[in-house]
């Protein structure tokens, strides 16, 4: 090293850098391992029965002791699975388990990790990106993308849309009881479609994404819920999907995906019954980036980078948002749109719950 680059050098400062990146190096290893422990059981054969060996954890699992042995210590050095020196067992405690081995759970996250695993798949596309200014259409990116994001969100959706973000939203929930027409827009795999189709029996809804594939799963998932005569999907995009006098329109988590979100915005306002609602759920963010320091934020930014601008490129590029929209951008593209009423009806550590009406 230089050495005037090195006198110009806080050591407090380098050690403090490289302890994080070596934290965070250790995360991305760690990733791995919490998938392995979802896909072969060894979490949920843990779950519930106390202390363990290792041996006794691997003939739960069916898997070789020995490989099982160094996952466990991974796990334990990592904080996930706790160690009992004296006894050489192994246990999952009942809040190491809500996360990693319930997953029903709103904090279940093994399946997440299918996210960062795509992006490291998908990283030679997102070079030539950077190098030609290309976008990347959301079906072209690993497979594991669109069942990383489904999972990650689908446990938000599920402990949090009926019971809080509806009720946040003015009478929404009294239309959707006395039987409401609604769309999902850019529903992806339709957990969140289906949801409400399960809260409000006597509500239509119709889900639209642009991507077949995750189409297809959402019939797949309604009719595993038994709600396909009332969840419907087909393939539009949110400029043009059909049918209006909607009581109810929603972007979940995908309208700073979009190309041209004021486009999406006006056919929303076009398609809306005269005092309907549009509900807008989009990345929880500040509106300016000094305020947005925080793992979530990086998380977010991360992923936007090499997803959610990717995608809005090569969706035209009108406006390209990025998942950390935040709340001053996302009213000023529903103003565009001829909204006259905006409000952040609630907000979690994960999202901001937005209200739009005409």
């Amino acid at each position: 090293m230089d050495t005037m680059q090195t006198k110009s050098i806080d050591r407090a400062k380098l050690d403090t850098l490289v302890g994080r990146v070596v934290s965070d190096l250790s995360a991305g290893y760690g990733g791995v391992m919490v998938s392995l422990g979802h896909r072969l059981g060894l979490y949920k054969a843990m779950a519930d029965r106390g202390p363990l060996t290792s041996r006794e954890i691997a003939t739960r699992a069916r898997c070789a002791e020995r490989y099982v042995r160094e996952w466990l210590n991974s796990q334990v050095a990592g904080a996930y699975v706790t160690y009992h020196a004296v006894s050489g067992t192994y246990e999952l405690t009942p809040e190491q388990a809500f996360v990693l081995a319930n997953e029903d759970s709103p904090v279940f996250i093994p399946n997440a990790w299918a996210t960062p695993a795509s992006m490291w798949a998908d990283e030679e596309k997102a070079v030539e990106a950077f190098r030609t200014g290309a976008g990347i259409p959301w079906g072209d990116h690993d497979g594991r993308l669109f069942c990383g994001v489904a999972s990650f969100y689908r446990n938000a959706y599920r402990a949090s849309l009926v019971s809080e973000w509806l009720p946040a939203l003015d009478g929404v929930v009294e239309k959707l009881n006395a039987g409401a027409l609604a769309a999902d827009v850019g529903c992806g795999h339709g957990h969140s479609t289906v949801l409400m189709a399960e809260a409000f029996p006597k509500s239509k809804l119709h889900g639209f994404d642009t991507h077949q594939k995750s189409i297809d799963e959402a019939r797949k998932v309604a009719s595993e819920a038994g709600v396909s005569g009332r969840a419907t999907f087909s393939t539009a995009r949110a400029e043009n999907y059909p049918g209006t006098g909607y009581d109810l329109i929603c972007f979940f988590d995908c309208l700073h995906d979009m190309g041209n979100p004021v486009a999406a915005a006006t056919h929303a306002a076009k398609a809306l019954a005269k005092d309907g609602t549009v509900m807008l759920v989009e990345p929880f963010a500040n509106d300016r980036v000094e305020d947005n320091i925080s793992p979530v934020g990086r998380l977010y930014y991360a992923a936007s980078t090499t997803i959610c601008c990717a995608h809005a490129i090569s969706d035209g590029g009108h406006t390209v948002l990025g998942a950390q929209a935040g709340e001053a951008r996302l009213k000023e593209i529903f103003r565009k749109a001829g909204f006259t009423r905006f409000r952040k009806a609630m907000q979690t550590p994960f999202n901001l719950i937005l209200e739009a009406r005409l």
